[in-house]
C-alpha cells in the first residue's frame, strides 16, 4: 500500500539537520527549493560541524535554498561526532526547543556509512517524537545508497536549480572526484525512475501516522 502525505495546503514549518555544510542541500535541497516556491514555509537548519570556511559556505547555501534565517552552527569537529555524543544530543534538543514546532524534520539516514550522519539519524527519533521524520540520503564514494520508501518528485527546473546552487555554495568541495552536476542529477534521475517521474529525492521513513 502506498501512503500519500499532502503538505500543499496552509503554512508549513520545516527543520533540517546536517552533520556537515552541504549535507542538507545534497539530501533535500530540491525539497527546500520546492518549499521556497510556496512562499509560506518557515525553514530552520542546524549544521553541526564545519571550519570557518565551511560555515560560511553553509550560510551561503542556506540563503540560496530559501532557509528562513542563518543556520545554527555549533562548530563540532568533522568526523568526530560520536565522540561528542552527549553534546550533540544537547545541541539537537536546544535546536528543537528554540524552533517552532515543525510539521517535518529532515535528518540523515540512521544507517548512513558516515559516522557523523548515522549518529544524527539515530538520535533524531528520540528528540522529535511528534513530527514526520524524513531521513535523507547523501550519495558519496562509500556506495551506501539504500532502498528508500518515500519519494518527492522534483520539477525539472528545480532539479537544475538545486545542482547549480550546490556548485555555487560549496566551492571547497569541487575537488572531490564525485562532485559534479552529472552526479547530482543522476541520483535524482534514478530516484525519479523509482517514483515514476523524471527527477525525485528519496527518503526513509520508519514511522508514519495517517489521519483519515
Amino acid at each position: 500500500m502506498s501512503a500519500h502525505l499532502n503538505l500543499d495546503s496552509g503554512p508549513v514549518t520545516v527543520l533540517a539537520v546536517g552533520a556537515h555544510p552541504d549535507d542538507i542541500e545534497i539530501g533535500c535541497g530540491g525539497a527546500l527549493l520546492s518549499l521556497r516556491g510556496r512562499g509560506d514555509a518557515d525553514v530552520r537548519t542546524l549544521v553541526l560541524t564545519g571550519t570557518e570556511e565551511r560555515r560560511a559556505e553553509a550560510c551561503h547555501g542556506a540563503q540560496l535554498f530559501g532557509v528562513s534565517q542563518e543556520p545554527t552552527l555549533p562548530g563540532f569537529p568533522d568526523a568526530r561526532l560520536p565522540a561528542h555524543w552527549a553534546a550533540v544530543k544537547d545541541a539537537l534538543h536546544d535546536f528543537r526547543d528554540r524552533s517552532p514546532v515543525p510539521d517535518v524534520v529532515f535528518v540523515p539516514r540512521a544507517d548512513d556509512a558516515h559516522q557523523d550522519h548515522a549518529l544524527i539519524g539515530a538520535l533524531a527519533p528520540s528528540v522529535w517524537r511528534g513530527p514526520l521524520l524524513l531521513h535523507y540520503e547523501i550519495p558519496k564514494w562509500d556506495g551506501d545508497l539504500g532502498r528508500p520508501n518515500t519519494y518527492l518528485p522534483i520539477a525539472d527546473d528545480v532539479a537544475a536549480e538545486k545542482v547549480a546552487h550546490l556548485c555555487e555554495a560549496f566551492p571547497s568541495q569541487h575537488a572531490r572526484a564525485w562532485w559534479d552536476e552529472e552526479f547530482f542529477l543522476s541520483i535524482m534521475r534514478i530516484r525519479g525512475a523509482e517514483a515514476s517521474t523524471r527527477y525525485a529525492e528519496a527518503f526513509a521513513v520508519s514511522k508514519l501516522t495517517i489521519s483519515l
